[in-house]
């Protein structure tokens, strides 16, 4: 019985190998439920370290939880400037944050090391965006676009760019491709009708079985394109057109209206 006791009290103390390897598989594959029982038994046995902290970004990434992935992966980033993947992920997780500008800071770092990924480059496109800079957007999705050719996501964000700008002929290029690409992509069709609506003169049309909801939402973005290229008449027949079809998007369609206005 002594000899029994000992050995238990031996194998409890004796900590078992956490699979690092396989825990990462699983949130890869996105088999989160399983990832999150892994990680926590490893949690339990007391695993730590760099790769336990790798592995929760990667969870909190995977489960769109934005702060905390943003908060894990600048940790990482700082501990390890070489880390491009977690200033990578830092940056990504930011602009889902709506950080725009720990965004930059860390895609800038990424993309400075000369090893950034597409998604990187794809990133920063989408922060000049928002901050109006035009030629730092071309330069960032044409380079997302070399790093992985006839990408959808990058097209498409590309096309977008371009529709900001009221650019309408020369964002139906890309989002034409887009389309053909990942032709079950509602935002994809959304934005390609958007651009050859402008160019056309029209605003969108409503789909057949299409919800109030979506509609709305797809005017108010015609009447935001529309603005952003200086056409009031169209963005206040798009405003207008989209506080009569869902009371989902009436306020926000009335605001823009107002804002446009000037009231």
């Amino acid at each position: 019985m002594i000899l029994l006791a000992a050995a238990a009290a031996l194998a409890a103390a004796t900590p078992v190998p956490v699979d690092f390897v396989e825990i990462g598989r699983a949130i890869e594959s996105h088999r989160l439920v399983q990832a999150r029982r892994m990680l926590g038994e490893a949690v339990a046995r007391g695993a730590s370290g760099p790769q336990m902290e790798q592995l929760l970004a990667d969870l909190a990434y995977a489960d769109g939880l934005w702060s905390e992935a943003q908060a894990r992966y600048s940790r990482l980033a700082a501990a390890d400037p070489k880390n491009i993947r977690s200033a990578e992920r830092a940056g990504l997780s930011s602009i889902m944050a709506r950080d725009t500008t720990r965004a930059r800071s860390y895609l800038k770092q990424a993309i400075t090391s000369g090893h950034a990924s597409w998604e990187a480059w794809n990133g920063f496109g989408i922060v000049c965006d928002l901050e109006r800079d035009w030629d730092g957007a071309d330069a960032a999705f044409a380079t997302a676009d070399e790093l992985s050719p006839d990408n959808a996501e990058v097209l498409n964000n590309h096309g977008w760019s371009l529709l900001l700008r009221g650019e309408w002929e020369s964002a139906v290029v890309p989002l034409q491709r887009a389309a053909e690409l990942d032709p079950k992509s509602t935002r994809i069709a959304n934005n390609l009708e958007l651009a050859r609506a402008a160019l056309a003169g029209g605003l969108p049309k409503r789909r057949t079985g299409e919800t109030s909801a979506s509609f709305a939402a797809r005017l108010n973005d015609a009447g935001i394109a529309a603005q952003s290229r200086g056409d009031t008449s169209r963005a206040i027949a798009a405003f207008s057109q989209a506080l009569t079809v869902s009371e989902d998007w009436y306020a926000r369609a009335a605001n823009n209206l107002a804002r446009l206005q000037g009231k």
